[in-house]
């Protein structure tokens, strides 16, 4: 079971995406371009086997730029109750990472099956990558598209009471910003819980390019653009996870996180990762242990055991 779980975080390799105005509801689910994953849709026709029984709905839009979609994916078996919704956020850095865009399609669709296949409902937010995005356009981004998911998550039979956000590097820093920053949060945008895995949280003086790129070059600003405090006032589950190959700066801002956190009372579950090195290394696997996957599935349950309002 540990091991195929693991596939819930494997999204994590790729976005790419915008923000503009939430567009109307979808008229009905009879009216989105559904389109089923096929072999001729992957580089490997183990993808297309885990994703039978599962109808993508891509791109659909939720703002006015072309890079403002939305992917949806749900399992063709009808469910009696509404399903949780894995909502996830993604990018290696804040200028994303094309070196291997067919390979990044295919994990991003193997974690999205997955989540349609174990009773769940996979979104995919893509967003603007800097430096033609700045700060905060990776937070609003995110907040639009949740009010997109809010207002429709239902016809795809999803429970908006029940999102879980996903945020890994880049992700993770959009997810948290939205979160510690009220006003940039749009009409219902909220989320049940978050993971944010590898991110960083208040840049430094040591910024990295990408980093630059996004958050501007003066560092004078980095305080004021960091999660902090605004993220000690969230009172919606965290998980928060590192690797233990991550650079030390990128430990660090985890680790400073947990300890803020945990400080103000609102200590987060905290896993330390053997690898992010690769898919089998950083979920699990090959075996090794010490995946997010069993941890992110049982914030779901317990979501779903306790009846949000």
């Amino acid at each position: 079971m540990k091991n195929t779980l693991a596939f819930i975080l494997l999204l994590t390799a790729a976005t790419a995406s915008a923000q503009g105005p939430v567009p109307a509801r979808l008229a009905a689910p009879s009216d989105l371009v559904l389109t089923g994953l096929t072999d001729a849709d992957t580089t490997a026709g183990g993808t297309a086997r885990l994703c039978e029984q599962v109808t993508f709905s891509r791109g659909l839009r939720y703002g006015e730029s072309e890079a403002n979609v939305i992917d949806v994916a749900t399992s063709t078996t009808k469910a009696e109750t509404p399903r949780p919704v894995l909502l996830f956020v993604a990018g290696d850095t804040f200028t994303g990472d094309r070196a291997a865009p067919d390979l990044s399609r295919e994990m991003q669709d193997q974690a999205m099956c997955f989540a349609a296949r174990n009773d769940m409902i996979g979104v995919r937010v893509n967003y603007r990558l800097a430096p033609a995005a700045i700060w905060p356009m990776g937070a609003t981004d995110v907040a639009a598209a949740l009010s997109w998911v809010h207002g429709n998550i239902d016809l795809f039979n999803g429970d908006a009471r029940e999102i879980v956000a996903i945020g890994y590097g880049a992700g993770a820093f959009h997810v948290a910003t939205l979160l510690a920053h009220p006003e940039f949060q749009a009409d219902r945008a909220d989320v049940a819980a978050v993971v944010l895995v590898s991110g960083i949280y208040r840049a430094g003086k040591d910024a990295s390019d990408s980093e630059k790129a996004y958050l501007g070059t003066d560092a004078a600003q980095y305080d004021t653009r960091s999660v902090f405090p605004g993220i000690l006032n969230v009172d919606v589950p965290i998980v928060l996870a590192w690797a233990a190959d991550d650079s030390a700066s990128l430990v660090a801002q985890g680790e400073t996180l947990k300890k803020t956190l945990c400080g103000a009372g609102h200590c987060p579950r905290a896993a330390l990762l053997r690898s992010r090195d690769g898919i089998a290394g950083a979920f699990g696997l090959d075996g090794s242990g010490d995946s997010l996957a069993e941890p992110t599935m049982l914030l779901v349950k317990q979501l779903e055991a306790r009846g949000l309002p």
